[in-house]
């Protein structure tokens, strides 16, 4: 019964901070400032860090700390999200007005989808406990290809989920406001068709979905308690509305958080392997590592930043 409390009380605190979000603060289409956008990042901050005390006076220091570990890990992984968000906004140019919306039933969708994957991924530990050395080569797998992948780039046209859509559900040329569906003239008939806007709602979640599979496999190495893996994740992308208002403007300064990003993945998988080997690394250890090749990969970036390119030293390259 008391863990029942725990899910429903949890479940209803996060219901009423979106409520306010949407119903409150947000309830017409409009630009999102930097301060607002900060405002908000720092009340969810907060309210995590008020839920993370109670964790460490109701249930002990271990469990506070495995829910600090998982908050931060998923976190930072998060941020790997935003790089993705600035893309699809841009390739299908989303008014700035329009993109709260977007994020915020993306959010929420994302919400519902990582519960599913978490209980799947408990329940798969739990009956199959080599899973999770499948997990950790996973995660070991993924950081090497991040370390070594590109500028990232988004092909809306390869997206097997969009290509359904559009093959069952009408789409109308334009925005229509904030709108996701609209009523138009489709052929000879007046139809409800889906916006741009729904397109790229669509492929917001489609996007959060693969991230979760990074994301997830990541958690369970800090903690198996599934209702620390819930909260933490539930909290990180809680925020991450407002970290894409906040950093996108910025986020191209921090181009070693990717290789930094990598690394902890990395990190992850090799502490889920040599658990086969009865080797534990202790919590508070994976905290200080996690946050220590974080707080470097942002410091490498500040130091030294990216050289870009001008237009007159392309062309002089390009004589040459």
């Amino acid at each position: 019964m008391t863990q029942l409390w725990l899910w429903v009380g949890f479940s209803c605190l996060i219901l009423g901070m979106l409520a306010i979000d949407l119903g409150v603060l947000n309830r017409h289409s409009r630009v999102t400032t930097v301060k607002e956008a900060a405002r908000w990042c720092l009340v969810v901050v907060l309210v995590a860090a008020a839920f993370n005390a109670w964790i460490f006076y109701a249930r002990g220091p271990q469990a506070g700390l495995e829910f600090t570990a998982g908050y931060l890990i998923e976190l930072a992984l998060s941020v790997d999200n935003i790089f993705v968000f600035i893309l699809i906004f841009k390739y299908f140019k989303v008014p700035a007005a329009f993109q709260h919306r977007v994020l915020f039933w993306g959010i929420f969708g994302a919400l519902f989808m990582r519960g599913g994957m978490i209980a799947a991924g408990w329940l798969l530990i739990e009956r199959f406990h080599w899973i999770i050395y499948v997990f950790g080569a996973f995660l070991i797998f993924t950081g090497i290809k991040m370390a070594r992948s590109d500028d990232l780039e988004v092909h809306p046209e390869h997206n097997p989920v969009l290509k359904l859509i559009r093959k069952v559900v009408p789409l109308a040329p334009n925005y229509d406001g904030q709108r996701f569906f609209t009523h138009a003239f489709w052929g000879t008939r007046h139809r409800r068709l889906a916006t741009p806007l729904f397109v790229v709602l669509v492929m917001v979640e489609t996007t959060d979905l693969v991230f979760a599979i990074d994301s997830i496999p990541a958690i369970f190495a800090v903690t198996r308690d599934p209702f620390l893996v819930f909260t933490s994740n539930v909290f990180a992308i809680l925020g991450l509305r407002s970290m894409y208002f906040l950093l996108a403007g910025v986020i191209d300064k921090f181009h070693y958080l990717k290789l930094g990003l990598a690394v902890v993945l990395s990190f992850v998988g090799v502490k889920m392997l040599i658990t086969y080997f009865h080797i534990e690394v202790p919590i508070g250890a994976s905290l200080g590592i996690v946050a220590g090749i974080l707080s470097l990969s942002v410091a490498a970036s500040l130091l030294f930043p990216q050289q870009k390119v001008t237009g007159a030293s392309a062309d002089e390259s390009s004589g040459d």
